[in-house]
């Protein structure tokens, strides 16, 4: 996983070494969401409010970059707190009995252009399968604090009902009130760590 971009994109895309180490996401400046079609109509979207990810990155060799992100499933957020109640209850995600769903990276590979495909396995309850995310870097560099940052978007498509995740209602129109397909989207700022606190 590498940024193209600022002084990294100067020196030619062949080597990022200066990117190489272990980064932690900064929740105050990212968001991890979804979004999901409502009625046939239109989309509902939400998000999830408390969640750690730990990234690995090696700038030399983005194949052998690594990602963890746990989300905690008590933290879903639509903006209505009836239907928050209903998406955390047992015919959803059950957050009482799991309280976390997860995402562990098994693979990396670079598209060209700043963008990778992002392999991985997602647990949700008692599920775990693959999943690829789209990924974007858009830049890296030192803030205001100098604490050095990596910033990245990244997307994903997958069927709730792979993961068990099956509750619906037929519509007296046709169709069905929510649609099986879920899209995720990731928009994360992360903070490299010390190494003696990567270690």
């Amino acid at each position: 996983m590498f940024v193209r971009s600022g002084r990294a994109a100067s020196q030619g895309t062949s080597s990022h070494a200066e990117l190489t180490g272990a980064y932690t996401i900064d929740p105050v400046h990212s968001t991890i969401g979804f979004s999901v079609r409502h009625a046939m109509i239109s989309n509902v979207r939400g998000r999830f409010t408390r969640y750690e990810g730990l990234f690995k990155i090696d700038g030399s060799s983005p194949a052998r970059s690594e990602a963890y992100v746990s989300v905690q499933t008590d933290s879903l957020d639509t903006g209505i707190q009836e239907r928050d109640a209903h998406l955390k209850g047992p015919e959803f995600i059950d957050s009482a009995t799991f309280p976390l769903m997860a995402f562990r990276s098994t693979g990396i590979v670079p598209l060209g252009d700043g963008t990778f495909r992002l392999d991985g396995r997602l647990r949700i309850k008692d599920i775990e399968l693959p999943l690829a995310l789209d990924i974007a870097f858009g830049g890296a560099g030192e803030d205001a604090f100098g604490q050095y940052r990596i910033g990245f978007e990244g997307t994903a498509a997958l069927r709730r009902s792979d993961w068990g995740l099956t509750w619906n209602t037929a519509l007296e129109t046709g169709g069905v009130l929510i649609s099986d397909k879920v899209t995720l989207s990731l928009d994360i700022s992360a903070v490299r760590l010390d190494e003696a606190l990567a270690a």
